[in-house]
């Protein structure tokens, strides 16, 4: 039967729904009941699309409303105008059952609207299928037919009345012929039950029905459906019936299936709904393993369908090829053979007309390429489609996502016959758990008696060979290198730009690329919409509301150049890292150290940041790469990443010096960048030799009183000042002050900050008096010049009452100190790095003063919110936890304290370094705790490791190295050496 003439009809006057069959273009076969009580009726039909269509009117046209018929069967006329019937629908063939002749089992078929059932929106059908016996099936002479039920597709929704209730009226087909009319509507559901039909054959032989179908232009001819099959081939689609059991499944590509059991019984469940009419869609990325849950699922579910047939769905021609080989297989050897069209068209006909099977469409590129098939087998069977695009089907598709990382080790395990975990464990990361390309690399690695390791520096090395490199006996085509180039090209004849923004992509992180990075690429916001929704459709990029992704491995391939892939090329991928570095240029926020507002955005884009450098080789670093190593160096050093900025700055120098020349001004800047940082690391061992080798070489090609060699004399100073070399530190920033008043004039803002290095210069000596005099200087100088909020006026104001609490004189130390934090917090904002350290430099003068508790609170206070804005590892934040420490050990909390102090050296060796100067303080702090517990022993031993650590790292006279052997010696003599507690 052609389920296409199936009609739902509503009488609007006796509320009664009902079903039909289109017998003729506008006449349809129902029961009368469904009909009576009203003079007009609606009909509607399910369009191919599987859209409803709208109501049409109609009238009843057979028998006449004044006759009293017997039987339970009318014909209605559809009146309406705009009325239109599907094309290329076979002529409608009647059967006659006789009882002669009957078979002893004749199956039946009958297809209904029960009033409860919708799917995916829309009204749905439904089938009762059964079969008529020898003794009983037909009654009343042959007018009346019964029909055992055998199976019943349920309605998904039960209700008060029966769930079947609205399909009487359906048509009955036995062997493909219309041999009755159900005209019972069922009081309750279908089980194991008998259904009553009125016989065509007694239709044919009433007045007026006959004349009627007849007028209309159908043809009621009666065949005998159990006559036997004449010789020879069968006349149409709807003769052929086959047995159950055939399939064109391919053998599975591996026998080795993990990780997916999920899946498969999700795909089953949808699959094995009340409905005999499913479309189910399955989409992923290339490579996910799509095609091998089909596969398995149709290997697994094959004798529950009457016939599965596996169809590559890639182009519309291969689908109607698809259907063309079904076609062959189902008329058999003898019949004629058919052109491709015609083939698929007669196999489109036997599967409307046979429903129970299952058809496979394999990797459909778009929806649009297999709509039409779909759209007319919708009603009449189950059809599951894999697909790379996840947008355009019809109800939900089921997405398929890579294996967990279990999953892909038992496949590495099972496919290279174990090995090194941890290797395999970092080769499933670097293919991003894709099923595809682990199996591809346990087949090569298993083949070639090669290591994990080995594969993952191939992979590296040679990324365009290895994602390419079919292991032997496997499909060549079957490779991640020439599956995605399948979907690109498919994007590319989209549009071109959305392979262009793929490529760019792939030079940034995995996850959480920011939208607006890709604006250059589109007209408008719109216009980038619509491209990242094509890529996401295809599955290469995850998306969401700011954001999207790519797979790691999709980014491997996309970046590397293929002479053999039109879509990489060696001059595409250079213009894609290109286009990468300039985007995310043009996005970084300028100033990372002392621009706090940008430091959000910092955050978003410093993770691209590195992934772009860790792609680019050094030896191809531009001047645009230069300025990502140095605006990364620089925010990173804001954090206290001091050790992850120094790489950076190191790599930043080797490229500035081959690129610009080892004298060139930037050389030389990026060498004073890299000391800096070394100094900030508390490397000064590598710090002063560097800085004096920037200041030999700007006194040689600047001269002395170059505003660059100023900065390079003080930056000289600070660091011997860090080294405890007080002495040289001081005379040389009298040097610069002297040669800045000079050069600048009193005023300058270069000037005044030498004259603040120096203060803070006189305090480290013990100078106190001389430093206080300094910084009154200054701060009235910079109010003068800078005004009172200024950032630098806020500084020298933290600086004088630092001094003031240094030399004892809290009366002036704690108002001032309170003034300068609120002063901060109304200028520059409460969680701004500056406000928090006054918030700390304020407890710690607390502490000092006394009040403890006041003092205890305001660090918890500042250190939680140090976490949470700068990191719990920044070293702002590690000294806050410190102090914090201390006030638990005046409280008598001393267990709490000990561990604190363990985990601030612990975080400390780990994020700065051994060596770091704060990383002393923490292990001086710590030995001194371990000797309040009476840990005499173990106090000692860190004491004398430490000073042999302080005296090579800052010297033997620097403050803190001379703290740590007063420290020592109390602990030799057993005397109590009160020790400064801050950093």
């Amino acid at each position: 039967m052609d389920v296409r003439r199936v009609v739902e009809i509503w009488n609007p006057g006796a509320r009664r729904s009902g079903t039909g069959f289109l017998v003729a273009d506008r006449i349809v076969l129902t029961a009368l009941h469904n009909a009576l009580g009203v003079g007009k009726l609606e009909v509607r039909r399910l369009d191919p699309e599987g859209r409803d269509e709208g109501w049409a009117g109609a009238e009843l046209l057979w028998p006449e409303r004044e006759q009293d018929p017997e039987v339970d069967v009318a014909l209605i006329r559809v009146t309406d105008g705009a009325w239109t019937v599907p094309d290329e629908m076979g002529p409608v063939r009647w059967g006659r059952i006789d009882a002669d002749v009957v078979e002893e089992r004749l199956g039946c078929l009958a297809v209904g609207f029960p009033r409860s059932e919708v799917r995916d929106g829309v009204r749905d059908t439904k089938e009762i299928r059964g079969h008529v016996e020898a003794l009983t099936g037909l009654k009343s002479g042959g007018e009346r037919i019964t029909v055992h039920v055998d199976g019943v597709a349920a309605p998904s929704k039960p209700g008060d009345r029966s769930r079947w209730s609205g399909a009487s009226g359906a048509a009955l087909f036995a062997r493909g012929r219309l041999v009755g009319v159900v005209t019972t509507d069922r009081a309750r559901d279908y089980e194991a039950d008998q259904l009553t039909a009125v016989s065509v054959a007694s239709l044919a032989a009433r007045p007026g029905f006959a004349m009627a179908v007849k007028a209309a232009g159908g043809d009621l001819v009666l065949e005998d459906v159990t006559v036997a099959a004449e010789e020879g081939p069968p006349r149409t689609a709807y003769d052929v019936e086959v047995p159950r059991g055939i399939h064109n499944l391919p053998d599975l590509p591996s026998r080795i299936f993990v990780g997916r059991d999920e899946a498969l019984a999700a795909l089953s469940r949808a699959l094995s709904e009340g409905s005999q009419t499913i479309t189910q869609t399955l989409h992923g990325l290339g490579g996910v393993g799509k095609t091998t849950l089909a596969l398995h699922y149709a290997h697994d579910h094959r004798d529950e369908y009457r016939l599965v047939w596996w169809i590559r769905a890639d182009t519309p021609d291969l689908i109607d090829a698809g259907l063309a080989a079904l076609a062959a297989r189902l008329r058999g050897d003898r019949a004629p053979a058919l052109a491709t069209a015609q083939a698929a068209s007669w196999a489109i006909g036997w599967l409307q007309t046979h429903p129970g099977w299952l058809l496979v469409f394999d990797n459909v590129e778009k929806p649009e390429d297999v709509r039409s098939v779909t759209g007319q087998l919708r009603y009449t069977g189950r059809q599951l489609i894999t697909s790379r695009c996840k947008g355009g089907w019809s109800g939900d598709p089921i997405p398929l996502s890579v294996l967990d990382t279990d999953a892909s080790l038992d496949l590495l395990a099972r496919l290279t016959d174990g090995g090194d975990e941890e290797e395999a464990r970092a080769l499933a990361d670097d293919l991003g758990h894709l099923p595809l390309a682990l199996e591809q690399a346990g087949a090569f690695i298993a083949q070639t008696s090669i290591t994990i390791g080995e594969y993952r520096e191939m992979l590296r090395e040679y990324a365009s060979h290895t994602t390419d490199a079919a292991p032997a006996g496997s499909d060549p085509a079957r490779t991640m290198a020439r599956i995605w180039r399948i979907t690109l090209d498919v994007l590319h004849e989209r549009d071109p730009r959305a392979v262009d923004l793929l490529r760019v992509a792939a030079w940034y992180a995995p996850t959480g690329i920011p939208r607006d990075l890709f604006a250059p690429l589109a007209e408008n916001p719109v216009d980038l919409a619509r491209l990242l929704a094509l890529l996401a459709d295809y599955s290469m990029i995850t998306l969401d509301r700011s954001a999207l992704g790519v797979h790691r491995l999709v980014q491997t391939v996309a970046r590397t150049a293929s002479g053999d892939d039109p879509h990489r090329t060696e001059e595409l991928t250079a213009e894609a890292r290109d286009r990468a570095v300039a985007w995310l240029c043009d996005a970084l926020p300028d100033d990372p150290e002392v621009n706090v507002v940008g430091w959000p955005a910092w955050r978003r884009l410093l993770p691209h940041a590195e992934a772009l450098l860790a792609a680019w080789r050094p030896a191809d670093d531009t001047h645009s790469t230069l300025l990502v190593l140095g605006q990364v160096a620089q925010y990173l050093q804001s954090q206290g990443e001091v050790v992850r900025a120094i790489d950076l700055l190191r790599r930043n120098l080797e490229a500035t010096a081959r690129i610009q020349g080892v004298g060139h001004w930037d050389t030389l800047t990026a060498r004073n960048n890299l000391a800096s940082a070394y100094e900030m690391a508390g490397d000064v061992h590598r710090a002063i030799p560097l800085f004096e080798a920037t200041l030999a070489e700007r006194l040689r090609t600047l001269g002395e009183d170059h505003p660059h060699t100023l900065v390079s004399r003080n930056n000289l100073a600070c660091v011997y000042e860090t080294s405890g070399d007080l002495s040289r530190a001081i005379q040389l920033y009298e040097e610069t002050l002297t040669a800045r008043l000079r050069v600048l004039g009193e005023d300058h803002i270069h000037t005044l900050s030498s004259r603040n290095n120096l203060a803070y210069a006189y305090k480290a000596a013990g100078e106190i008096d001389r430093a206080i005099t300094m910084y009154e200087k200054t701060l009235a100088d910079r109010v003068r010049v800078l005004g009172q909020d200024h950032v630098d006026t806020l500084l020298s104001r933290s600086n004088l009452a630092s001094a003031y609490k240094e030399a004892g004189d809290m009366a002036r130390a704690i108002p001032m100190l309170e003034e300068v934090l609120a002063d901060r917090t109304r200028v520059l904002g409460e969680m701004h790095p500056d406000s928090l350290a006054s918030r700390n430099n304020l407890a710690d003068a607390y502490c000092e003063f006394g009040e403890t508790d006041h003092a205890h609170v305001l660090f918890e206070r500042t250190l939680a919110d140090q976490q949470r804005v700068l990191g719990e590892e920044h070293p702002a934040t590690l000294t806050t936890w410190n102090n914090l420490a201390y006030t638990y050990e005046l409280k008598g909390d001393v267990q709490r304290a000990v561990r604190m102090y363990e985990e601030a050296t612990t975080v400390r060796s780990r994020v700065l370094g051994e060596d770091h100067p704060d990383t002393l303080i923490s292990r001086n702090n710590l030995a001194q705790m371990y000797w309040g517990l009476g840990r005499r022993g173990h106090a000692v031993a860190l004491y004398e490791q430490l000073l042999a650590d302080c005296v090579r790292v800052l010297s033997a006279e620097h403050p803190t190295t001379r703290l740590v052997r007063q420290n020592l010696a109390a602990v030799r003599a057993r005397t109590w050496k009160f020790r400064k507690p801050t950093d």
